[in-house]
């Protein structure tokens, strides 16, 4: 055989062995990536590829960024959780203790009192069931069950959140329709869990004096579920709209704070998530994403 062919064959058999080498590194790190989506996606960032080359150094960079910023959103929320919960202890002990102060310093030593001892109890008791309704309230907030799934028809559940609020509904002079996208929708979720949800959004509507509330539902592009509840009335203040989910965090004069923050533990634990889209004078939307 020439030398020229044997250089050739050399060549050309070197040349098929770098591609062959090439294809197998590409697919071992599409699957790399693939792992790290889904990590990421799930929330778990304990993962760490090994700095053989600058492909992994690269991965591993984006997983340090991204860890990174859930620490910090971690610490942003748990302050402001730590401010919520002061801010409504001190609002309930404060009262307590100066009355209670107060109370003592009146009491001469013949046991006369210049206060009125039986309105002084009164409040104090009254503050004191505030605060225990209150920790009843974080019991409620910190407890909630894992969801126990099956198959719902959204056409029946709609129907059944629908009516069983049609009174409080039209108590407000609302109406409330279900428009699906497509027909014959399903989820794999907690009936009642999900109930709780659209009940929540439903009745925040109807108290921001929405008269009108629609709720549609599709599947998108990526196969996912895709629920949104939207109303005309008040808008969220922008000022309150990235604090809505903060637990005990409201904007009405009278509410514990904890709706929101309980629907989206819930979606969380279906592997979904809710989020409002938008509030303003056109309407305000929520979506809920079932993965």
């Amino acid at each position: 055989m020439p030398v020229w062919a044997i250089i050739l064959t050399v060549v050309a058999a070197a040349l098929i062995a770098w591609v062959l080498a090439s294809v197998h590194m590409r697919r071992k790190d599409i699957k790399k990536v693939a792992y790290m989506m889904d990590a990421l996606e799930d929330g778990e960032l304990n993962f760490r590829f090994k700095d053989s080359n600058r492909f992994n150094r690269t991965l591993n960079r984006i997983r340090t960024i991204f860890e990174k910023q859930r620490q910090a959103h971690e610490q942003d929320s748990w302050t402001k959780l730590i401010r919520v919960l002061t801010h409504e202890i001190m609002n309930t002990v404060s009262p307590i203790a100066s009355l209670s102060e107060a109370m003592a310093r009146s009491v001469d030593e013949s046991g006369r009192s210049e206060l009125d001892i039986k309105a002084g109890l009164e409040t104090i008791s009254d503050s004191s069931k505030n605060l225990i309704d209150f920790v009843q309230t974080y019991r409620q907030l910190s407890g909630v069950a894992k969801p126990v799934r099956k198959a719902l028809e959204l056409r029946e559940l709609m129907d059944g959140v629908i009516g069983l609020n049609r009174e409080f509904i039209a108590s407000g002079g609302a109406e409330c329709v279900y428009r699906p996208e497509e027909p014959d929708l399903m989820i794999y979720a907690d009936e009642g869990q999900i109930s709780q949800i659209l009940i929540n959004l439903i009745k925040n509507a109807v108290q921001a004096g929405a008269k009108h509330i629609e709720i549609s539902a599709k599947m998108d592009k990526d196969d996912e579920t895709v629920i949104r509840v939207g109303n005309d009335g008040e808008p969220i203040p922008a000022s309150a709209q990235e604090q809505i989910f903060i637990p005990f965090y409201t904007t009405k004069k009278e509410g514990s704070g904890i709706g929101l923050s309980i629907s989206r533990q819930i979606m969380r634990n279906h592997n979904g998530s809710i989020e409002l889209l938008r509030s303003d004078r056109s309407g305000t939307v929520f979506e809920l994403r079932f993965r």
